[in-house]
């Protein structure tokens, strides 16, 4: 099984790995929903990468969970301004799933959605070597449905409304299409380091 560790080389500001304007919720997860939780049990969980890619497919709970294996060890950071340090997270990273589907060289973007209708935006190079994942355990146990299980999007790098709670899928494009949030004012990418909280950020 793969274990990533958190970025190196970050800029530090207040504490080590802390990004600006951040502070540190230690023991707490604050629990923030676009949504209403979905009752969504992994029996009836799928997920899909289509768009621009070779081979549309879609994976159940089970042929998900058949794929290598992996986890991100690190920390995570809110728009709300709190991080969460030490942070462990049990999946298969992204980079498995889309190489079985094979995006097409014109892909650049993918929008990612929820089974509950939420939508994020993403460059491609956000989700591939080894920067994303879709989760299903979080510090051994299974993830928490107010928190997206049983499965969510993981991109630790960026904000976290990036990592889209209840993933269902991700659409590949050749251009940039905003998703919930930000077609309400947040940032295109949501990068922590840069404070890329709200659109003109």
């Amino acid at each position: 099984m793969n274990v990533t560790r958190g970025f190196t080389g970050r800029p530090r500001v207040h504490r080590p790995g802390l990004p600006p304007g951040q502070y540190d919720a230690g023991d707490d997860w604050p629990v923030l929903s676009a949504e209403v939780t979905p009752d969504l049990a992994p029996a009836d969980w799928t997920f899909r990468v289509d768009g621009l890619v070779e081979e549309p497919r879609t994976w159940n709970w089970e042929q998900a969970h058949a794929l290598p294996g992996s986890v991100y060890e690190g920390d995570i950071h809110c728009v709300t301004s709190w991080s969460k340090f030490g942070v462990r997270f049990g999946g298969v990273s992204l980079d498995a799933f889309l190489a079985a589907v094979r995006p097409l060289p014109t892909a650049t973007h993918a929008v990612a959605y929820s089974h509950t209708g939420y939508t994020t935006n993403l460059p491609l190079t956000d989700l591939t070597g080894g920067k994303a994942w879709i989760a299903f355990s979080h510090d051994g146990r299974p993830l928490a449905p107010e928190h997206g299980g049983p499965a969510r999007l993981l991109v630790p790098h960026l904000y976290f409304w990036k990592s889209a709670k209840w993933i269902a899928g991700l659409k590949l494009l050749d251009h940039d299409e905003p998703g919930f949030w930000e077609q309400n004012g947040y940032h295109a990418r949501g990068n922590p380091w840069e404070e890329q909280r709200y659109s003109g950020d």
